[in-house]
């Protein structure tokens, strides 16, 4: 079964995402909801009619059996077969219904040709009605089911609008077979079913190649491992039972199955999943790999740390899919308006209908004008017929598919563009807001420069040197992971106490040190001139040296300064550093409004300060000195090698990369906003314009057909320019 639950970090609210089929519009989509809310300890749940998914927050343990009910209840189905398995029984059986549809419906339309050339065809009535009958309840089954299960749960969904248009064609067959004065149109309503189940396949397809991103995600994972039992065997286990602490043994051309450690043997690893970098990368003993990277050339044993759910690919995956499933603020004006469209259509097409065919002397002479210049205005004139002919095209146009897929589908793909990038969007209504972001503050360490220092200076006696070292193995901070790496022995630490901007304090071998900040930046002018960070060590409060750091720029920052200054963004660096050091990164890379010694509280402070300014502020950092500021922001952008705070604080999670993927993930975010405004507007104005034409009999139901698929076609393919 497609389902995925997971823990939420920052609430610890459990999360489960699963597969709905049988929807159509964004009518099924809303009942669903409605009833998977009903659910006690549902705190929230969206559901997407281009994934074809359900995505709750469970404020309690659910029973799935309890969610499957509520959407069974609904008048959908929970899937439970793999996403490919489903995959592909939905295309083998949408190709049988097209071909059934068309097998049916091709001799009718060749008959119906030259019965309107004016040539006699021997029985046309009843192999109108036959044909017809196998085209609707044969082929269009599925679509007959779907209306039947929306109007006995009290709904309308597109499947009803498309029934009630086609029987509506194909019963004037019945009642010109009985003898009723009234010109048939059954070939027409198999025309109806063939088109509508050929575009429901085109769009189909078209959706999933558009979902085809997180496809790939998944694809990364390998079913099968190859894991080393109590007795150093080695077995075939699925992946779902590979868990920590156990080993895997990993052979050149697969996949590695599981986060973790190698254990034995030394190999080059493909990562590019990972950091976007094609080159391989060489791994040994003690190194960790990632599940889903490549081995490429040896054997090497993986001592598993994150399994299933837990391992940086799920993780990836899961987050993708929320954002994918969420809403976002435009979209609740569209779902406002399907919440009516279908009874609103029903309702004006029979109106029409009674209209003509009670004023039919008062609306034929202007259907006779307009036929001078509309090539296919029907010839129908009789009142009953002008009527039935009225009715099939007001149903048959009305498209809420291309309103409801609007929205989702430049989410998929918007989202879908952005993993591939390695930005993970966390926060489906960060697509909306990023497009207005008017000041980016970025943090400096690790956000700005590489966040991998070294130490490239020292005026300190080697033993309080190693009593730093050792006392900074227990702290996170970038600068503080380049001293842990110099030697430090096996002295004893105690007592350790980390304050935020300022640094870490503790006892080591019983000896009460500090490894911070400076209490005179000037003493060291020469070292901050150079970008370098200076930290002070204070050994039972009384200075005992200091330790330069250096930290390299990032390769893209430079130029992603300017793409976001040629945005017509504001670009400001908020950091602890030291003025001088901050201030020398900041012309290496382009930036002119430099805070520097600025406090965690005092960033928060900052980003408040600019969102007076009335622009949206998006904050981007990677510490845990960062985490406040990235949750008051306007948006929060968090570099994947930072603090968990952080990246849980954040609405944007930078995988791999730096403040270029910010530039990226602000562009995406308009060019997403740009296209679901433009597939509203043409999804609206298209209903606009054709329904009031199909209400004046100047709209043929074959056209109207045609029209309402490739709207949803076209809502697609505008979608996938995202791309």
């Amino acid at each position: 079964m497609d389902q995925h639950v997971e823990k939420d970090n920052a609430t610890a609210r459990p999360k489960v995402s699963f597969s709905v089929t049988g929807m159509t519009c964004a009518t099924c989509v809303r009942i669903v909801e409605r009833s998977l809310k009903k659910v006690p300890g549902v705190a929230f749940a969206a559901v997407n009619l281009a994934t074809e998914t359900a995505f709750v927050v469970l404020d309690r343990d659910v029973p799935f059996g309890e969610l499957e009910a509520a959407v069974e209840k609904a008048g959908y189905h929970v899937s439970h077969e793999a996403p490919e398995d489903a995959e592909k029984t939905r295309y083998a059986a949408a190709r049988r219904t097209v071909v059934t549809a068309w097998a049916a419906t091709a001799p009718l339309m060749a008959l119906m040709a030259l019965h309107m050339a004016g040539r006699h065809v021997p029985y046309y009535l009843p192999l109108e009605a036959l044909g017809g009958a196998v085209a609707i309840f044969l082929a269009g089954r599925r679509t007959l089911g779907g209306a039947w299960i929306a109007l006995t749960h009290a709904h309308a969904n597109m499947d009803v609008l498309v029934s009630l248009g086609a029987i509506a064609a194909w019963s004037t067959s019945l009642l010109s077979l009985a003898g009723v004065d009234i010109q048939s149109f059954g070939a027409i309503g198999a025309m109806i079913v063939a088109l509508h189940v050929t575009g429901r396949f085109i769009e189909s397809h078209l959706r999933d190649r558009a979902a085809k991103a997180i496809k790939s995600l998944a694809a990364l994972q390998p079913r099968e491992a190859r894991v080393l039992d109590a007795s150093g065997a080695e077995i075939s286990v699925p992946i779902g039972a590979v868990a920590s602490g156990v080993t895997v043994i990993v052979r050149p051309g697969e996949r590695i199955p599981a986060d973790g450690v190698i254990s034995q043997g030394r190999t080059s690893v493909d990562e590019s999943m990972i950091t976007g970098e094609p080159i391989p990368v060489l791994r040994g003993p003690d190194e960790p790999v990632t599940g889903g990277s490549l081995n490429l050339s040896g054997e090497i044993r993986v001592s598993v740390t994150a399994a299933g759910e837990d391992g940086f690919l799920a993780q990836m995956l899961s987050l993708v899919r929320e954002a994918q499933g969420a809403k976002i603020p435009i979209q609740a004006f569209a779902d406002r308006v399907t919440n009516v469209f279908v009874p609103a259509i029903a309702l004006i097409a029979l109106f029409s209908a009674l209209a003509w065919f009670v004023r039919s002397d008062r609306l034929i002479p202007l259907l006779d004008r307009a036929a001078e210049f509309i090539p296919w205005t029907t010839a129908v004139r009789d009142p009953a017929s002008l009527a039935a002919f009225v009715f099939v095209s007001t149903i048959v146009i009305a498209c809420p598919c291309a309103l409801g897929l609007a929205t989702p589908m430049a989410l998929i793909t918007g989202t879908g563009a952005a993993s591939k990038l390695g930005l993970i969007i966390r926060n489906a209504e960060a697509i909306q807001t990023a497009r207005d972001v008017g000041i980016v503050v970025a943090d400096k360490t690790g956000t700005i420069t590489e966040g991998r220092p070294s130490v490239s200076a020292s005026g300190i006696a080697p033993a309080d040197l190693e009593a730093a070292a050792a006392l900074e193995t227990r702290s996170n901070h970038p600068l503080a992971r380049a001293i842990a790496a110099l030697p430090h022995g096996d002295a004893t630490v105690t007592e350790v106490e980390e304050v935020a901007g300022e640094g870490v304090g503790g006892l080591v071998d019983g000896v009460r040190y500090f490894v911070g900040r400076p209490e005179d930046a000037g003493k060291y002018a020469n070292e901050l001139s150079q970008g370098r960070t200076v930290v002070e060590v204070r050994r039972d409060g009384a200075f005992a040296g200091w330790i330069s750091v250096e930290d390299r720029v990032r390769e893209d920052s430079r130029e992603a300064v300017r793409r976001l200054k040629e945005a017509g963004i504001r670009v400001v660096m908020a950091t602890g550093d030291e003025k001088t050091t901050a201030e020398a990164v900041a012309r290496r890379v382009g930036i002119d409004e430099v805070y520097s010694r600025v406090r965690p509280e005092e960033k928060l402070s900052l980003v408040r300060r600019l969102q007076t300014s009335g622009r949206k502020v998006l904050m981007v950092g990677d510490g845990l000195n960062d985490a406040a500021a990235l949750k008051g922001a306007d948006i929060g952008v968090a570099i994947g090698s930072g603090t968990d705070l952080a990246i849980e604080s954040a609405d944007i999670v930078i995988v791999r990369g730096g403040l270029s993927l910010v530039a990226d993930g602000i562009a995406i975010s308009r060019k997403t906003f740009s296209v679901i405004r433009q597939n509203l507007f043409w999804a609206f104005a298209y209903n606009v314009v054709a329904v009031p034409l199909a209400a004046l009999g100047l709209l043929h139901p074959l056209i109207a057909e045609s029209a309402m698929a490739m709207s949803s076609i076209s809502v697609i393919l505008n979608s996938m320019r995202i791309r």
